[in-house]
């Protein structure tokens, strides 16, 4: 379970730049939904990763 928690993070950021990808694949870059909703992964998983990793090593 810790280490699904550790890399939590890392697959929301995983996350957000398969759904980049896939938009940049497919040319619906004009798609606001999907642009937001893959930067607030990639910022959420930065944040959580940081402050999981802080505690986790508490």
């Amino acid at each position: 379970m810790k280490g699904l928690l550790k890399n939590l993070g890392l697959l929301l950021i995983l996350a957000g730049v398969i759904i980049l990808v896939v938009c940049s694949f497919t040319g619906d870059l004009n798609n606001n939904t999907l642009l937001g909703t893959s930067i607030l992964l990639m910022v959420l998983g930065l944040i959580s990763y940081i402050v999981l990793n802080k505690k986790l090593a508490d």
